[in-house]
C-alpha cells in the first residue's frame, strides 16, 4: 500500500467516525445523534484551519508560538467590531475621545522610539523618553476615561459597549484575520529576534495580555458580560421553526420543525467551513511547492546556511508569522459566528493552544494535510473520551461496594480522562511515528 492510499485512507476513518456518531446508538461510544455528528464536525473543521495556520508558523518556519488564543480572541472580537449595529448614542457620547486617545497613545510610543534613535545615548535621552512616555500616558488617560465611562454607562445591562459597524458577518472573517496579523506584525517586529524559547515565553504573554483586554474593556467587547446575538450568515433556528414553509419542508422530510432546523443550520456551516478550510488548504500547498515554501523550510533547517546564501531570516520570519496568525484570527471568527456571541473567558491555554499544538504533532508537523488530519481526529476525541472515560471508569468498579471510597474516587476522576488521552495519544503517536500520522515529505 502506497502512502497516499495510507493516508485517504485515515480520512474516510475520520469520515466513518462521524457517520457511526450521526447513525449509530452505543451507550458511552456513538450517540446515534446527527446533531452532535454535525457539532463535533464543525468545530473540528475550524480546529483543522488554526492547525494549518500554526503549521505554517511551525512545520514551515520553525516558530513555536504559544500564542494561539490571543489571535483566537481577536479574531471573535472582528466579528463583533465588524456586524454588530452600532450602540445607539455610543459614538456621540465618547467614541471620538476614544479614537483620540488611541491616537495619543501611538503616537506617544512613536515619539519615544524617535528619541530613542535620534538622541545620544545618556542621561539626556533616558530623562526625554521617561518626559514623553509620563505626558503621553497623562494625556492618554485624561481623553480615556471620561470616553469609556460615557460609553459604559449607556444601557449597561444589555449593551455598554460601542458596537460595530453593521456590515455582513462574512465579512468579518477576513477582517479577523486582517486584525490578527496586524497585532502579529506588532509582535514579530519586537520578539522574532529573540531565542525560540524566549520567543514561546513573549508570545504566551502577549496572548495573556490580549485576553486581559478583552476581559476588562467592557466598552469594547463587554467583558465578561459577553456580547451574545451576534448576526450570523444563517437563520436562527427559531425563526426557521417560526416558518410555516419549512415546517411544511421538515415534515415531508420526515422530521420535526425543531431537530430539522437545527440540522439545516450546522450543515449550512459545515459547508461554509469546508469551503473556508479547502481554499487556505489549496494555498497553503501552493506555497509550500514554491521556490518561497522550499526557501523557508531551508531557513528552517539552517537558519545560518540560509542567511549566508543572502535570505533575510528575520523578514522571512515575520511573513510566516503574520500569515499563520492571519489564519488563527480568520478560525477565532468562525467560531464567534458559529457560537452567535463573544465569550472572552472561554479563551484558555488548554483548549487554543495545548490542543491545536497536539493537532499538529500528532497529524505532521510540516504536512498542510496532516495538520487537517490532526484538527480532525484530535478534536473528535477531545469530545468523545469524556463519555467513553465514564464507561470505562463504570466497567472498571463494577464489582466494588456502591459506598467505596475508591469507586467514588474514581467516578470524579473520570472527567479528566481527556487530558489523559491527549497525553496518551501523543505519546504513542511520537513512539510508533515520530513525524506524525502524515509526515512531511
Amino acid at each position: 500500500m502506497n502512502d497516499t492510499m495510507k493516508h485517504t485512507l485515515l480520512f474516510v476513518a475520520v469520515g466513518v467516525l462521524l457517520v457511526l456518531e450521526g447513525t449509530t446508538t452505543a451507550a458511552g461510544v456513538f450517540s446515534g445523534s446527527w446533531n452532535s455528528s454535525l457539532t463535533i464536525l464543525n468545530m473540528g473543521l475550524i480546529s483543522a484551519i488554526m492547525a494549518l495556520g500554526v503549521n505554517l508558523q511551525w512545520g514551515f518556519a520553525g516558530l513555536f508560538n504559544v500564542g494561539i488564543m490571543g489571535f483566537t480572541a481577536l479574531g471573535g472580537l472582528a466579528v463583533v467590531l465588524t456586524s454588530m449595529p452600532a450602540t445607539p448614542g455610543a459614538w456621540e457620547a465618547g467614541g471620538q475621545r476614544i479614537v483620540i486617545a488611541l491616537i495619543l497613545g501611538a503616537a506617544t510610543i512613536a515619539a519615544t522610539i524617535v528619541a530613542y534613535q535620534k538622541l545620544p545615548a545618556g542621561r539626556v535621552r533616558t530623562l526625554a523618553m521617561l518626559a514623553i512616555l509620563i505626558l503621553g500616558f497623562v494625556l492618554y488617560r485624561a481623553m480615556l476615561d471620561p470616553g469609556v465611562e460615557a460609553i459604559e454607562d449607556i444601557n449597561p445591562a444589555l449593551e455598554g459597549n460601542i458596537g460595530g459597524l453593521g456590515l455582513p458577518v462574512l465579512l468579518a472573517w477576513p477582517v479577523g484575520g486582517l486584525l490578527a496579523a496586524g497585532a502579529a506584525w506588532v509582535i514579530g517586529k519586537t520578539a522574532l529576534g529573540l531565542r525560540s524559547d524566549y520567543l514561546a515565553i513573549a508570545t504566551l504573554g502577549i496572548a495573556e495580555i490580549i485576553l486581559a483586554v478583552l476581559k476588562n474593556e467592557d466598552w469594547l467587547s463587554r467583558g465578561v458580560k459577553n456580547v451574545v446575538g451576534l448576526p450570523r450568515p444563517l437563520p436562527y433556528e427559531v425563526d426557521l421553526q417560526n416558518d410555516p414553509a419549512f415546517v411544511e419542508r421538515a415534515a415531508s422530510w420526515g422530521f420535526d420543525a425543531t431537530t430539522a432546523s437545527t440540522l439545516y443550520v450546522k450543515l449550512g456551516y459545515a459547508l461554509l467551513f469546508t469551503v473556508v478550510l479547502l481554499v487556505l488548504l489549496w494555498m497553503a500547498q501552493m506555497a509550500l511547492k514554491s521556490p518561497w515554501g522550499r526557501m523557508m523550510r531551508a531557513i528552517r533547517d539552517n537558519e545560518t546556511a540560509a542567511n549566508a546564501m543572502g535570505k533575510h531570516v528575520t523578514r522571512r520570519h515575520l511573513q510566516i508569522f503574520i500569515l499563520g496568525s492571519a489564519i488563527c484570527g480568520v478560525a477565532g471568527a468562525m467560531m464567534t459566528t458559529l457560537d452567535s456571541q463573544l465569550t472572552p473567558g472561554t479563551y484558555n491555554p488548554l483548549r487554543f493552544t495545548f490542543l491545536i499544538w497536539v493537532m499538529v504533532i500528532v497529524g505532521g508537523s510540516g504536512n498542510n494535510f496532516g495538520a487537517v488530519l490532526g484538527g480532525l481526529l484530535v478534536w473528535f476525541l477531545w469530545i468523545k473520551v469524556e463519555p467513553l472515560g465514564v464507561l470505562l471508569i463504570e466497567v472498571v468498579t463494577a464489582g466494588m461496594a456502591e459506598d467505596s471510597g475508591l469507586r467514588a474516587h474514581l467516578l470524579e476522576s473520570a472527567a479528566h480522562m481527556r487530558l489523559f488521552t491527549m497525553g496518551l495519544v501523543l505519546l504513542l503517536v511520537l513512539r510508533f511515528s515520530p513525524r506524525g500520522l502524515i509526515p512531511e515529505k
